[in-house]
C-alpha cells in the first residue's frame, strides 16, 4: 500500500506517462495472448519476423486513440460507470485500425479471428487494469481514512432525485467524503440501490446513523416549499446527525460550487411558513428611475433595503450612515451588484433614447439624522424623491444603559429628519418601526413609539408649525408636501443582534447557549422579506395632501416563535442533543441568566384590534391613538431639555407621560445615572 500511496502523491504529468506506459505493455501482450489463444499454444514472435512490427504498432495506433477520448483525463480511483463507454470506443476502434493494418499488410498466418479476439482481450486488460486501480487505491484511501477520522466525513444525502445524483457525483470525487446513502419519501425508491448505496426511509435512517457512523446529512430538495421543507427538516430532528446545505444544487453540477462551502441550516430553515411573494409593482413604484434615500444604511434592514433598491434601478441611491465603518461595509458590498447591473443593462444609446439612467449611482454620505443642516444640504443638492428612514439604536440592554442617547437618536432625529424632508417637499418618508412600540415595557420601544406619534401627529397637521427649542427665530409653518407612513415588524433573523448569530456561536463553542427565560416569544422574518415589505407598505401610503392620519403598516409575522425552541431545534439540527434534566448525557446545555433590563416576554403587533386589509396579503393597515402636534412639540422639547442633561428620572417619566401602556419592568439602568447615585 505504501507504493499504491507513492503513485497517489505524484504529478499528475507523470502518472499519465505511466498509464501510457502500461497500456502499451498491455496491449503488446494483448496481442500475443490473443495469437496463443487462437493457435492453442504458445505463440512466440521471432525477432526476424515482419509480425514483431505488427506488433509495435499495437501502442502506436491505440495510445493516439486513448488520448482522443479522454481516457488519460479521468482520475482513476474516481472512475464510474460513465467512464466505460469511452474504454470501449476507444478499444473497439483500435482493435479495426490494427485489423486493417494485418490484413492490408500482406504478412502471412494471421488468422482473421485474432482481430476479434484481440479487441475482446484488449478490452480487458486496459479497462480491466483500470478497475482494478481504481479498487487499490480506494482501499488505500479507506485505509487512511480509519486512521483519521478528520480525512473522511461520513454523510447521507436527502433526496434520491436529480438534484441529489447530482450532488453525489460531486461527492464521489472528493476524498474529503464518503457517501454512505440516500434517504427519500418516495416509497418506490425506498429499498433500491443508487450508485452502490442503499435509498432509506426516514425512519431507517436513525439505525443506519449509528450503524455507519454517518455524522452529516446533506439537504437536496431544492424545489419543494419552505413549509414542505421545514416539515422534514422537523422530522430529521431525532437523528444525530448535522444537517448542511450547498449554496446551489445547479450550480455544483456546472463546477461553480466547491464542496467546502457546505453550510449550516439558513436562518430561512428554521420559519415554519413560506416567505411572502413580493408585488413588483410596488417595489418598483416609489425607487424606479428615482433619487432614494435610505438612513441607516449600514444596519441589517438598512442595507438589505439598499439591495433591493438598487435591483429596482433607482436614479441615484444615497446611503446615509452615521458609523464610517458600516458605511464602507455597505458601499463594498453594493459595488459588486452595480457591477452586475452594467453586464445586465440595456445598451446605452437605448438607455439614453429611453432617458433611463443605465446605472445607478451609489452616494455613501456620512452624517446623523440629528445634524439638520447636514440632511439640508443632502437634501437639497440630490432632490431627494423618497426616505427610508431606518435609523435607530435597537439593542434593548444597551437603550436601556444609554438613555438619553436613545432619545437623541430614536426621537429627536426622526424629528429633525421628518422636518427637513417636509420643507425640501421630498416626497415619500417610510419609517420603520417595531413591535416593541406596542405597549412598551423598554426604552427602545417607548422611543420608537414616540418617533411614531411624531409622524402620526405631523399628517394630521396640513400646516404643522416647528417651533425651535432656544432659537431666536420665529416658528416655521410648511405646508405638508410629504407622504408620511410607517411600517411595524418584528424581530428580523440574523440581524446584527439577533438570537440566531449568538446560538450558533455558543453551539460552534460547545455551549453553553444563554437564554433569558424559557417562556420568551418573538416574532420573527428573514431580512429580505422585511425589506421587501417594507418598500411594498411604503409605496401603499396615501397621498400626502388627502391624508388625515398617518397610516401604520404591520407586517404579519406569521406564528410567534418560543425562543426555548428556536434553541433546541438549532442544537438538534446541528448534530447535537440538549443537556437537562431529562438528558444529563446530552452535549449542550441550554441556561437560563434571567430577563435583561427592559426585556419582555412577549412581543405584540398592534396597539388597538381594528387592523384593515391592503392590496398585499402579508400587509395590514391600522390607524391609532397619537397626540396632537401642539400638545406633542411641547413634549418634545421637554425631552430635548432632559436628553441634553442626562436627566434620566425626568426622561422615564415624560416617556411613561406620552407612551400609553408604556411600562418599565426594571429599574433605572442607565450606567452614568447608576454610577452617580452610587458615589452620592
Amino acid at each position: 500500500m505504501n507504493i499504491i500511496s507513492r503513485l497517489i502523491s505524484l504529478p499528475r504529468f507523470t502518472k499519465k506517462l505511466l498509464l501510457m506506459f502500461a497500456d502499451t505493455i498491455l496491449l503488446v501482450l494483448a496481442l500475443w495472448f490473443s495469437f496463443s489463444l487462437r493457435l492453442g499454444e504458445l505463440f512466440i514472435i521471432d525477432i526476424s519476423d515482419r509480425l514483431i512490427w505488427l506488433s509495435a504498432a499495437a501502442p502506436i495506433i491505440a495510445i493516439p486513440l486513448f488520448i482522443r477520448f479522454g481516457l488519460y483525463r479521468a482520475i482513476i480511483r474516481y472512475l464510474g460507470m460513465r467512464a466505460a463507454w469511452p474504454v470501449v470506443q476507444a478499444v473497439a476502434l483500435y482493435a479495426v485500425l490494427w485489423g486493417l493494418l494485418a490484413l492490408l499488410s500482406g504478412v502471412p498466418g494471421i488468422p482473421r479471428s485474432v482481430v476479434l479476439i484481440n479487441a475482446m482481450v484488449a478490452l480487458l486488460v486496459v479497462g480491466g487494469s483500470r478497475m482494478l486501480m481504481r479498487w487499490l487505491l480506494r482501499q488505500t484511501q479507506e485505509g487512511n481514512g480509519a486512521q483519521s477520522d478528520r480525512m473522511c466525513i461520513r454523510l447521507v444525502i436527502f433526496g434520491a432525485g436529480e438534484a441529489g445524483r447530482q450532488l453525489a457525483v460531486g461527492l464521489v470525487q472528493s476524498p474529503d467524503y464518503k457517501l454512505c446513502g440516500f434517504v427519500d419519501d418516495a416509497a418506490e425508491l425506498q429499498g433500491r440501490d443508487l450508485m452502490g448505496v442503499p435509498i432509506l426511509s426516514i425512519e431507517q435512517l436513525e439505525p443506519f446513523v449509528e450503524r455507519q457512523r454517518v455524522t452529516e446529512l446533506l439537504l437536496a430538495i431544492p424545489s419543494i416549499t419552505r413549509k414542505a421543507r421545514n416539515q422534514i427538516i422537523e422530522r430529521l430532528r431525532p437523528v444525530p446527525v448535522r444537517i448542511r446545505t450547498l449554496p446551489g444544487i445547479v450550480d455544483l453540477a456546472k463546477g461553480e460550487v466547491n464542496l467546502s462551502e457546505l453550510h449550516e441550516l439558513d436562518v430561512e430553515d428554521l420559519l415554519a411558513r413560506d416567505p411572502a411573494e413580493p408585488d413588483e409593482s410596488l417595489l418598483q413604484a416609489q425607487v424606479n428611475d428615482q433619487v432614494v434615500m435610505v438612513t441607516g444604511a449600514g444596519g441589517s434592514i438598512g442595507s438589505e433595503i439598499c439591495r433591493q433598491i438598487l435591483r429596482r434601478r433607482p436614479k441615484v441611491l444615497l446611503l446615509f450612515e452615521m458609523s464610517e465603518f458600516a458605511l464602507y461595509e455597505v458601499d463594498q458590498k453594493l459595488l459588486s451588484l452595480v457591477h452586475n447591473l452594467v453586464s445586465e443593462s440595456e445598451s446605452e444609446s437605448e438607455s439614453e433614447r429611453r432617458g433611463v439612467s443605465l446605472v445607478p449611482k451609489v452616494i455613501p454620505l456620512l452624517g446623523s439624522v440629528q445634524d439638520e443642516r447636514r440632511l439640508t444640504e443632502i437634501l437639497q443638492t440630490w432632490k431627494v424623491n423618497t426616505i427610508y428612514h431606518a435609523a435607530a439604536f435597537k439593542h434593548v440592554p444597551m437603550i436601556e444603559r444609554s438613555m438619553s442617547e436613545a432619545v437623541k437618536n430614536n426621537i429627536l432625529g426622526t424629528v429633525t429628519l421628518v422636518k427637513s424632508a417636509m420643507v425640501q417637499e421630498v416626497k415619500n418618508l417610510v419609517f420603520i418601526s417595531t413591535d416593541k412600540a406596542v405597549r412598551p415595557t423598554n426604552t427602545m420601544g417607548a422611543s420608537k413609539r414616540v418617533a411614531e406619534m411624531v409622524l402620526q401627529a405631523l399628517v394630521a397637521e396640513k400646516t404643522p408649525v416647528f417651533d425651535e427649542l432656544g432659537s431666536d427665530l420665529p416658528p416655521m409653518e410648511v405646508t405638508r408636501k410629504t407622504a408620511l407612513s410607517m411600517v411595524r415588524f418584528g424581530n428580523v433573523l440574523g440581524s446584527s443582534g439577533s438570537v440566531v448569530p449568538l446560538f450558533r456561536r455558543q453551539i460552534r463553542n460547545g455551549g453553553p447557549i444563554t437564554l433569558t427565560h424559557q417562556d420568551i416569544i418573538r416574532y420573527f422574518m428573514t431580512i429580505p422579506e422585511a425589506a421587501q415589505l417594507v418598500m411594498q407598505a411604503g409605496a401603499m401610503s396615501g397621498e400626502a395632501e388627502a391624508a388625515e392620519a398617518a397610516e401604520v403598516f404591520v407586517l404579519d409575522m406569521g406564528e410567534p416563535v418560543k425562543i426555548y425552541d428556536l434553541a433546541s431545534r438549532m442544537v438538534e439540527l446541528s448534530g447535537f442533543r440538549v443537556r437537562d434534566e431529562a438528558h444529563p448525557e446530552g452535549d449542550i446545555e441550554i441556561k437560563i441568566t434571567g430577563l435583561r433590563p427592559g426585556e419582555k416576554l412577549y412581543e405584540e403587533l398592534l396597539i388597538g384590534d381594528n387592523p384593515m386589509p391592503t392590496q398585499h396579503p402579508r400587509i395590514m393597515k391600522a390607524h391609532e391613538e397619537f397626540v396632537p402636534w401642539s400638545e406633542l412639540q411641547p413634549q418634545l422639547h421637554s425631552l430635548q431639555i432632559a436628553a441634553e442633561n442626562s436627566d434620566i428620572e425626568m426622561i422615564r417619566g415624560l416617556l411613561q407621560r406620552l407612551v400609553k401602556g408604556y411600562q418599565p419592568e426594571s429599574q433605572i439602568a442607565d450606567w452614568v445615572y447608576r454610577e452617580q447615585m452610587h458615589k452620592e
